[in-house]
């Protein structure tokens, strides 16, 4: 996973970079507070980690965006040690 992230400090914007792994994936319910709901992505890298924290809403509006352009994705390979799996 790579995420890219600029924001505003007081020397004006600032872009930062970094990858890693998606590690784990919890969905968030309050019981008391269903408007409340959310799903955090959690991701670690060699120097960074951090947690994506999105609302249903948020979540609804990225799959309907995949939903219309899975079919450009014509494959997905895994380097994994000497070779490409192919899924």
């Amino acid at each position: 996973m790579q995420v890219k992230i600029r924001k505003q400090n007081a020397d004006g914007i600032v872009r930062l970079e970094t990858t890693g792994e998606i590690k784990e994936v919890l969905i968030n319910e309050d019981i008391l507070h269903p408007d409340k709901e959310s799903i955090s992505i959690c991701f670690r890298g060699k120097n960074s980690s951090g947690i994506v924290d999105l609302t249903p809403a948020e979540i609804e509006k990225v799959m309907a965006s995949v939903r219309n352009r899975i079919h450009l994705i014509k494959g997905i390979k895994e380097y994994v040690g000497s070779g490409a799996r192919r899924f």
